[in-house]
């Protein structure tokens, strides 16, 4: 997946204000305790952080 289309479905799910802000804000306990914007840096896979960021929201499966 590359870095567009996760922050396309970051905003499409969540919504440009909440989504930006979840990026910076929410701790993802799946992948060693690092906001969404701290693993993307650090080099992991985006569609890795979107199927974080799901299970830790409840989105449902279909969409992940």
């Amino acid at each position: 997946m590359r870095l567009t289309e996760f922050h396309e479905l970051v905003e499409a799910q969540f919504g440009r204000v909440r989504g930006a802000s979840l990026l910076v804000d929410h701790v993802l306990t799946g992948l060693g305790g690092r906001t969404a914007a701290q693993a993307i840096e650090d080099g992991v896979d985006p569609r890795d952080v979107w199927r974080a960021l799901c299970a830790d929201f409840d989105v449902p499966r279909d969409q992940w």
